[in-house]
């Protein structure tokens, strides 16, 4: 089968380059790469992973240069408050991190721009967020104008502008110091779903991930620098489906294997386990063919090719979505806040 990226995402470490060094001896490798600086740490629960790119790392991967943030809490939960508080915290110190350069934050002016689409679950973060955010306004208020601005500029369906001709707008008139953007997201990994967040200097293209783009919103557009903080909601509906039989072949390869195990003979009840990724699926060869060896990639490239034209080529978010759109809204809003008010009290 030819190679071909089918993936669409929106996050920079499912980028293909990314995901071929996932050993780690790929890893020292694509650190000690020229054009790319990548480090990957571990803080609590979550994976800090930073990625910086130059021109020369621009043109070998087809990412835009500038600094890549993304926090991962790999068994994060929607009920899990303590582990979106860990994010919350994480998230605050890294914005502080990445806006250390700009000068005069302290009496200059923030926009928080919300994309996406409020109606549809998947893509509200942004709106959801500047709901919540917008109670802190009145706070950095005065006769002499604000120091905060929140708007959510809704989707080019609902209103026939573009977001960007929006965003631009706002920004001639407001002349902000700093624009920062929140959206959802799309990803190539389902269990990524929810479960990051992404932040980035570059800026945005709406819809980019999920084959819909819009105009770019960045410093080189705008004027100001931008950051874009991003939520994965959803992921291509090949991509689920490959996921889903590579953890079947995953659990039927360890049951074949566990069965040699005199310890399975004991069992009278159902049988509970932790699949083993490492189990030996060439045994798997005999009942479903070859294709139990294919690289994951391969598989996504064939569901993608079949489904192409096909009314199950879709986009797939988790069933609790609802209650993600409202707990991130909420986490992002939390965390803002306590930054702004660390900026704007700083001595």
């Amino acid at each position: 089968m030819d190679k071909y990226d089918f993936y669409r995402t929106d996050l920079l470490v499912e980028n293909e380059e990314m995901v071929r060094h996932r050993t780690e001896k790929e890893k020292q490798k694509l650190k000690d790469s020229e054009g790319i600086q990548f480090d990957e740490q571990r803080k609590g629960r979550v994976i800090l992973t930073s990625v910086t790119i130059n021109d020369e790392g621009e043109k070998r991967i087809g990412k835009k240069k500038g600094t890549y943030l993304t926090l991962t809490n790999p068994t994060l939960m929607h009920t899990d408050r303590e582990g979106l508080q860990e994010m919350a915290e994480m998230l605050k110190s890294k914005l502080t991190e990445m806006t250390e350069g700009i000068t005069d934050l302290k009496n200059g002016k923030i926009l928080f721009v919300g994309l996406g689409n409020r109606e549809v679950t998947p893509d509200a973060v942004g709106p959801l967020t500047m709901d919540r955010l917008k109670e802190i306004v009145p706070l950095y208020y005065s006769d002499d104008g604000s120091e905060v601005f929140v708007y959510a500029p809704g989707v080019t369906i609902q209103t026939g502008l573009e977001t960007a001709d929006f965003v631009n707008a706002l920004v001639n008139e407001i002349k902000p110091d700093l624009l920062i953007v929140i959206d959802a997201l799309a990803a190539r990994d389902s269990s990524r779903l929810c479960k990051t967040i992404q932040m980035t200097d570059t800026g945005i293209h709406p819809g980019s991930g999920v084959g819909n783009s819009r105009k770019e919103l960045s410093r080189e557009t705008l004027g100001i620098p931008v950051i874009a903080i991003g939520i994965p909601t959803v992921v291509d509906g090949p991509v689920l489906i490959a996921d889903a039989i590579n953890t079947l072949f995953t659990y039927i390869a360890s049951k074949i294997e566990e069965e040699s195990h005199p310890s399975s003979r004991l069992s009278v009840g159902n049988w509970l386990h932790t699949p083993n990724k490492d189990a030996d699926r060439s045994k798997l060869i005999p009942i479903f063919g070859d294709w139990t060896s294919w690289p994951h990639e391969e598989r996504v490239q064939l569901f993608e090719e079949v489904l192409s034209n096909h009314d199950l080529n879709t986009f797939i978010s988790p069933k609790e979505i609802d209650s993600w759109a409202a707990l991130y809204a909420e986490t992002l809003t939390d965390s803002i806040s306590e930054w702004i008010e660390e900026i704007k009290t700083s001595h």
